[in-house]
């Protein structure tokens, strides 16, 4: 293991999904992930792009829609974009390629094993996680990804500085990750408690459909300190 290993426990914190691909997510991966996209691997997943450049790791980048708008509007900042399911990994390819964008490249695979595996130490200008799974049972609140050890180690794979950005539209798991993320130690909160909505962050139609549906949704930004 090129990084230090966190000793996280494997349990997983993204929903199993099956079924075929369409022809164009098919041809995507077929024709565009070699050139866009990084399988799990040993290697550090930021190499791809050019030295000094800031990175940004998003964890569960859905269908891409709202990476592809960031990496538009900043095109000097390279996005590393973690998805687990294939589909989502196609959409987000395609429309790099319909956008011909130079700065996103696509990790098909589990964050937690990406950040044990292909991000250093110190390394990343940001890390962003928007609208991850729930997992609203109780008996399944473990499987959410801003818990103390996972949030340690993503903690520790920023740069001092470094921004921590989270959104939710579940009341009870934003309340859990203002209070995980306020009590990591090299973590300091922007905002005195939740942040304001940053014209920034893309509307996605998930976020639209959800608050046509009276759904709030919370923004936390914190920074690594040190």
């Amino acid at each position: 293991m090129p990084y230090p290993s966190s000793d996280v426990p494997r349990v997983r914190t993204f929903h199993g999904r099956s079924g075929r691909l369409g022809t164009q997510s098919a041809r995507a991966m077929a024709e565009l992930f070699p050139v866009m996209g990084l399988a799990l691997s040993d290697e550090d997943a930021a190499a791809c792009f050019s030295p000094g450049t800031p990175v940004v790791l998003e964890i569960g980048s859905g269908m891409g829609e709202a990476t592809a708008q960031m990496a538009e509007a900043a095109p000097d900042t390279g996005i590393l974009a973690v998805e687990v399911h294939t589909a989502g990994v196609a959409a987000l390819l395609r429309r790099i390629d319909e956008k011909g964008l130079t700065n996103v490249r696509v990790v098909h695979a589990d964050a937690v094993s990406v950040l044990e595996r292909m991000i250093p130490l110190d390394s990343l200008a940001g890390i962003r996680l928007f609208f991850p799974d729930p997992w609203p049972k109780a008996r399944h609140h473990k499987r959410r990804f801003v818990r103390p050890d996972l949030v340690r180690m993503a903690v520790r794979r920023l740069s001092p500085g470094g921004r921590f950005h989270a959104a939710t539209d579940w009341h009870d798991y934003a309340d859990q990750m203002l209070e995980v993320l306020s009590g990591d130690p090299e973590l300091v909160n922007e905002f005195d408690g939740f942040a304001p909505r940053p014209d920034w962050r893309p509307m996605t139609r998930f976020e639209s459909k959800g608050l046509r549906r009276g759904h709030r949704v919370w923004d936390l930004m914190f920074r690594r300190i040190g």
